[in-house]
Order: C-alpha cells, then sequence, then structure tokens
C-alpha cells in the first residue's frame, strides 16, 4: 500500500470526526473534509486548525486522496461513498481510524457505560495529564482543560470515551469494539439507543463484547451498586476491581459533602484510607465517576496526591451542569441529560450544591431514545426533585410511528399526579416569554438537552436582565 499522505473525511462537521481531522492534521497529514451542513463553529474551529472543508457532497472532493474516513451518520449512497467505492479508494470508519493512527499498540484507557463516560474520560485525561504523563485523548464532549475534546500526546496512554452506538454504514457493531482496552472503565449498563439496540439484553450483549476485548493481564474497573454491570463485569478475564458506596467493593467513596459547589469525599482502597479530595463537580454520580479515575489512575503509577492536585484543576465539561450566566441572582444551567437517570442524578447534584435555590427543569426530548415512548414512565419519575418543570414538544416526533412517541400530554398529567408543577409549551421562545416573568431571584434554570434548544440559553439571559431594574 502506498504511503498514507492524505486523508478525506466524509461528515467531517461531526463532533468526533471533526476532533479526528484536527488530530490527524496536528501528526502531519494532509486532511480534507466535507460535510452538507458546514457553518459555524466547527466550520471556523476547522479553519483555525488549516482544515478548510467542502459545503456538499461531491465527487470531486475526493481527488488525491489516499485515504477516506466514513462517518457514521453517512449512507452508502452517499455520492462521495459511490466514488470511493468506484475508485477503490482505502476507507476506514472512524473507530478504525482513531485506533490505527492513535492507539496501535499503546495502553489504551477506555471508558464505557451508559451514563458519564464523558466526564470519567475527560477526568482522567486532565488527572493523568496534569501528573505529566501527557497522555493522548479522545472525549465526547469539550473540555475545557484542553479546549476542545481531544489531546496529542507522546505519553504511553491513551484515554478514549468508548461509545456503543453504531460504527459506518458498513460496521452496525459498537464503536468501542475498535479501542484495543487495555484498562476499561465501565460506568453503568442501561437501555438507550432504541434507534439501534433492541432491547436491555441487546445492550448487555455489545458490553460483554466490550469487557472481553480487555486482554487477561487488564483492568476493568465496573460500578458498584448495579446487577447489570455486575453481569457483564463477571465475563471478563481479566482483573476486575468494583468502585462506589458499599462496602465490600476495592475502591470507596464516604463522607460525601457538597461545599462551595464541590464535592468533597474520602476514599478507601480495600478498605483501608487512601486519600480525601476535592471534586470542582456536584453530585453522587460525578463522586463515582471520579473514584472510577481514582482507581485508573492509581494503576497506571499516579499516587493519591497527584490525583488529588488534577482534581483541583480540574475544569469541567461544556454542558455538564455548565452555568452559563447569572442574572438578577438567577443562574442558567446547561446540561446534556437526556435519560432518564441522568437526568434524575444531574437534579440531584443540582439540589445538594443548591439546596435553597427553587429549581427549574426545562426539558426537550431530542435523543432517538428520548423521544420515544419506551421511558414514558421512567420520565415522570425523574423530575421529582424539581419544583418546577416545562416540557417542550419532543423533537421531530412525526418522523416516529405515533405509537412509539412519547406522549409529552400524559407526561405532563403523571408530573402533576406526583406533585410536580409542570407545563408543556410548543418552542423555546415559547418558554422563554412564559417563565422569565415568574423567575425570582434566588431560582436555578436547569436546561436540558442533547441538541442546542434554539439557543434558549441565551435568550433566557437576555430576557431576565431586560427585567431588572434600572440601575
Amino acid at each position: 500500500m502506498a504511503p498514507i499522505r492524505h486523508i478525506h473525511l466524509i461528515a467531517v462537521c461531526g463532533t468526533g470526526m471533526g476532533s479526528l481531522a484536527g488530530l490527524l492534521k496536528a501528526s502531519g497529514y494532509h486532511v480534507t473534509g466535507s460535510d452538507l451542513n458546514v457553518y459555524p463553529p466547527m466550520s471556523t474551529w476547522l479553519a483555525s486548525r488549516g482544515i478548510v472543508p467542502y459545503s456538499g457532497f461531491r465527487p470531486e472532493h475526493l481527488d488525491g486522496a489516499d485515504l477516506v474516513v466514513v462517518g457514521n451518520a453517512v449512507s452508502k449512497t452517499n455520492p462521495e461513498v459511490v466514488a470511493m467505492l468506484e475508485r477503490g479508494l482505502p476507507y476506514r470508519s472512524f473507530p478504525q481510524a482513531l485506533a490505527e493512527f492513535f492507539i496501535g499498540d499503546r495502553h489504551a484507557m477506555v471508558v464505557a457505560g451508559t451514563h458519564g463516560k464523558t466526564t470519567t474520560s475527560a477526568l482522567l485525561a486532565w488527572v493523568l495529564t496534569a501528573a505529566g504523563r501527557d497522555p493522548s485523548a479522545m472525549i465526547g464532549g469539550w473540555a475545557k482543560n484542553f479546549d476542545g475534546n481531544y489531546r496529542l500526546g507522546k505519553g504511553e496512554h491513551v484515554v478514549v470515551e468508548g461509545d456503543e452506538y453504531d460504527t459506518a454504514f458498513f460496521d452496525k457493531g459498537p464503536k468501542f469494539l475498535h479501542y484495543r482496552p487495555r484498562t476499561a472503565i465501565l460506568t453503568s449498563v442501561e437501555f438507550d439507543h432504541a434507534d439501534i439496540y433492541r432491547d436491555l439484553d441487546h445492550v448487555v450483549s455489545a458490553f460483554t463484547a466490550f469487557v472481553g476485548l480487555i486482554p487477561r493481564d487488564g483492568l476493568l474497573l465496573a460500578a458498584d451498586g448495579d446487577t447489570t454491570v455486575a453481569s457483564v463485569a463477571a465475563r471478563a478475564g481479566c482483573l476486575v476491581e468494583r468502585y462506589g458506596f458499599e462496602p465490600g467493593g476495592e475502591w470507596t467513596a464516604e463522607r460525601l459533602r457538597a461545599e462551595d459547589g464541590r464535592m468533597m469525599f474520602d476514599v478507601r482502597r480495600a478498605g483501608k484510607p487512601y486519600g480525601a479530595f476535592r471534586l470542582p463537580l456536584l453530585g453522587r454520580h460525578n463522586v463515582m465517576n471520579a473514584l472510577a479515575v481514582v482507581g485508573a489512575a492509581h494503576h497506571a503509577g499516579l499516587t493519591p496526591g497527584q490525583i488529588a492536585a488534577g482534581f483541583e484543576t480540574f475544569e469541567g465539561i461544556k454542558r455538564r451542569q455548565e452555568i452559563v450566566g447569572t442574572v438578577r441572582d438567577v443562574i442558567i444551567m446547561d446540561d446534556f441529560a437526556h435519560h432518564p437517570t441522568a437526568i434524575r442524578e444531574t437534579l440531584a447534584g443540582i439540589k445538594m450544591g443548591y439546596p435553597s435555590r427553587q429549581l427549574w427543569a426545562i426539558f426537550e426530548p431530542r435523543s432517538a431514545t428520548s423521544r420515544r415512548r419506551v421511558f414514558q414512565d421512567a420520565f415522570a419519575e425523574a423530575f421529582d426533585l424539581a419544583d418546577r418543570v416545562i416540557l417542550v414538544k419532543p423533537f421531530a416526533s412525526d418522523k416516529l410511528p405515533e405509537a412509539e412517541r412519547l406522549d409529552a400530554a400524559r407526561l405532563i398529567a403523571d408530573l402533576g399526579r406526583r406533585g410536580v408543577h409542570a407545563a408543556l409549551l410548543p418552542t423555546a421562545d415559547d418558554i422563554v416569554r412564559t417563565i422569565a416573568p415568574q423567575l425570582a431571584p434566588g431560582d436555578l434554570v436547569c436546561v436540558m438537552s442533547s441538541g442546542g434548544f434554539d439557543g434558549i440559553h441565551s435568550k433566557l439571559l437576555a430576557a431576565v436582565a431586560s427585567l431588572a431594574p434600572a440601575a
């Protein structure tokens, strides 16, 4: 095979594909890409790294390419895919390319699970970086410490967020089966991605295949307190260490308390004191994420002091309990939560950190699963800790069969029966017009969506600011 110099990415403006383009460019390759929707911020971000994406898909965009990387949302009828196959060009999926060019024979630390993997992988990558280990990393969210979602390092470790979603049109298996884990973290296993998984058993089979990839001399850190995780972990052929709040695990957290927007907790290893930690994140779920990082970092040779220092300087992830602004003592927070478990834990963490504030939860059912009826009853329970709930009409619900759609009106009624004050509004603009006059100093508004939600965060800030009395 001829040397690879020019790599073209089809659907380059996706978060993962854009980051792969950046990694390849930083590694010295000539990188081009194309996408159907080329606009800021991804277009300007790519341009800042010397990659100017083509708008639209046309065969001539492949001219000169030695290798093509195909995004997972790209179909086999895409004009560039058709041209790629006709010309006999070598091609890879995103996870194949990541494994081939950046993991190789390095020590892959892969974070997998239905929830928590973005925060956990970013925290692990930062702790290793702060300790001078110079890891590479590919993360599914924007890590503020790295001002992006990837890092190219020269150290032995590569931290990868292991996504269970499918790989490409030519490979319907999960992405994480390509990542060659030597150390793995399993945060949770629940039903999600209803567009590609039939049921929980189908999800379990994917995670079971993943842990089966860990070599016998590798390590699996598995969350305690979850019978499904336990059943998957039991299939691993490597050392398995459990982490959580229950006595008896290898890693346990105790004496949890929230203080000044941080979680404080102590860690025991095999029942013996290990260290005290301060994490600039809120909630028991984030302590669980941090505990997994403690275990992984310890096995990578870091001391408790090095791990604690990394925690202290962790800046968090965009769209994970991110405060986007405060006006008139009203906090507007953005969070990616879209699964009932994630919503429940996010709200619990906020209540722990801000117990005296009235909590508004604004939710857009947007993901392929949250728009479906599969979580109808679970959503009603997920919002119990919110004082007020505003639901917007589910995104693109008309694209689903009526029998499969989330019934938003029924959800509002169910919330009311549980004693939660809830309302359904058609659009983000309707929400802003309705609630801005009702917000009072001391309120906290958490907006939860897996999409941009029509810029509701900035609109809310502007609307609340306009109500402020003149100086």
